[in-house]
């Protein structure tokens, strides 16, 4: 066996001696250095996140972006969307005064109060009679004063200090288990409170991608995701500098294609991902198979629940069979979930689970040599709001397991008459099979973009999808208000069949650019222009008011 092994050296060791025959040593210098450059060149390539196709056309994009005549003209496109996003954003704010520097004297608490509603009554959307996709989840004044009196107790606590406010400790700690509890957790299942699903996400990228470099060795980590999963894992992939690598989905269920995930796997993945259910579909991934594919391999496979959240965990409850998605399936090892989704906690707070501890205390941080003294934090955060986290718990008392039931069943009963009413519409179709809120609209008689917009022209505000373009509309308790789901399949037939009186007509205003960004193969200047939405967000006039 050695002497097999040894032959191809020993004919390369021959190539090489009688490749440099007769050159100069300053040759072969220059050839070994070049050869090693090269060589590196080409890892460095292939380490890349993207395919090869993917990175050439980036390359290319770059040199064309760096002639001043081409830079000059996309410097100029760039300002007028900004200019065309801060008209938008300032009409918003039309009539109000902007304050840009302290006030000399100090506003008295009427003043203030004043101000916060006039900024708070804000927005064309009537979100609070139900014509916003997602967004707020459950709306109740007894709700609201409630969890107002709870943060008003606990708004200057903070966790860090555990030995100040043990009592708001405690509270964490408690939302952990009866969210592991909910989810099928063991003795052993562990977790943290965080400020949103993005935050969840991100530890879980984290704590997998120290847990495969301090315990498996991996060198260059990757996760292995499907097209569809929320991009709060590629933020992750972007902060921490873990590979990216999407996996399709099929083009009727929009699931992931759990054989070429499989193809997808190597000796640097640090884990797997799948949703319950993915945001623009509202499809749930196969994750029995997912997980098997996790246990086959020895890689951790983590949940996606966020937008699920606790209508997932109450459907079987109600009557609505669902997959089993949780810790009861071997080889999930963590799940994230959005509390203040379906779990109708105020908005910062979500909660990420690991089956064991031994995963969470790769998410930790630590730093052992500061001359501050040691410190540690659990998640991104230091220093972290207490309310709301006694916000999150109090939520949890007040609707106690019945209570999540009976919101459950009338969230579902509409969402699934809302889907029944729009198979039946010709000229639309539904992506996939829904698992749970989320009913994603698609249209081959015409851009379904005109929709969303004659939609948003009567108050209805609904997420657009690209890649393919699609709509959708997340059902939240607001939907279930006597008339709301009516009142949208009412509208969504009005306007299809206006539509359908000239369906080839143009997209017009901002709906256009936002479907003309979809086409663009410069993906890198849509990341300009939603640079520019970001920057405009942030206008303030010049000069002190």
């Amino acid at each position: 066996m050695l002497e097999i092994v040894a032959l191809p050296s020993v004919a390369i060791a021959t190539y090489i001696n009688r490749f440099f025959t007769g050159k100069e040593p300053w040759q072969i210098s220059a050839i070994t250095s070049i050869s090693i450059l090269t060589g590196y060149y080409v890892w460095n390539v292939l380490s890349q996140p993207d395919d090869l196709f993917e990175i050439a056309k980036k390359n290319f994009f770059q040199i064309l972006r760096k002639i001043p005549f081409v830079s000059k003209k996309i410097n100029e496109e760039c300002q007028k969307v900004y200019e065309l996003f801060e008209k938008e954003v300032k009409g918003r704010c039309e009539g109000l005064t902007y304050i840009t520097s302290l006030p000399i004297e100090p506003l008295n608490s009427d003043e203030i109060i004043n101000l916060v509603k006039n900024h708070t009554l804000r927005g064309k959307y009537r979100w609070n009679e139900g014509f916003v996709s997602g967004t707020v989840y459950y709306y109740d004044p007894d709700l609201v004063n409630l969890t107002a009196e709870v943060y008003r107790l606990t708004l200057y606590s903070n966790p860090i200090h555990s030995d100040v406010f043990p009592g708001i400790c405690k509270m964490e700690a408690e939302i952990i288990r009866i969210v592991a509890d909910l989810f099928h957790g063991s003795d052993d299942t562990c977790g943290s409170v965080t400020s949103g699903g993005t935050e969840s996400i991100l530890m879980a990228c984290k704590a997998y991608r120290d847990y495969g470099i301090h315990v498996r060795g991996i060198k260059n980590p990757e996760i292995v995701a499907p097209r569809t999963v929320h991009a709060a894992f590629d933020k992750a992939s972007s902060y921490f500098g873990i590979r990216m690598k999407h996996v399709t989905v099929d083009d009727d269920s929009k699931c992931v294609n759990v054989k070429s995930m499989e193809r997808a796997i190597s000796k640097n993945t640090v884990m797997l991902v799948c949703s319950a259910p993915n945001f623009p579909y509202g499809t749930m991934d196969d994750i029995k198979q997912i997980a098997k594919l996790g246990l086959k391999y020895n890689i951790p496979v983590h949940v996606d629940c966020c937008l699920g959240s606790f209508i997932l965990a109450f459907m079987v409850q109600v009557g609505y069979e669902v997959e089993p998605f949780d810790f009861a399936v071997p080889g999930v090892t963590s799940i994230s979930v959005d509390t203040h989704k379906y779990g109708f906690a105020p908005k910062g707070s979500s909660v990420i689970l690991y089956s064991e501890s031994k995963y969470r205390h790769h998410q930790y941080y630590a730093s052992l040599s500061w001359p501050g003294g040691l410190y540690g934090s659990p998640s991104v955060s230091g220093s972290r709001s207490g309310g709301a986290i006694a916000t999150c718990w109090a939520t949890l008392m007040y609707f106690g397991k019945n209570g999540y039931a009976n919101v459950t069943r009338k969230i579902l009963e509409v969402c699934k008459h809302i889907e029944k009413e729009l198979r039946k519409i010709n000229e639309i179709f539904i992506f996939g099979k829904p698992v749970s809120t989320v009913i994603a609209i698609g249209s081959k008689s015409f851009h379904i973009y005109r929709l969303a917009q004659a939609l948003n022209k009567k108050s209805w505000n609904l997420n657009m999808l690209q890649f393919p373009f699609g709509i959708h509309i997340c059902i939240t308790q607001l939907h279930t208000l006597p008339g709301v789901a009516d009142r949208f399949l009412n509208d969504v037939r009005i306007e299809i069949e206006n539509i359908m009186q000239n369906p080839n007509e143009n997209l017009e205003g901002q709906v256009a650019m936002y479907g003309m960004s979809s086409t663009l193969p410069d993906r890198t200047l849509v990341g300009d222009f939603t640079k520019c939405y970001l920057d405009a967000h942030y206008y303030t006039p010049k000069g002190n008011i």
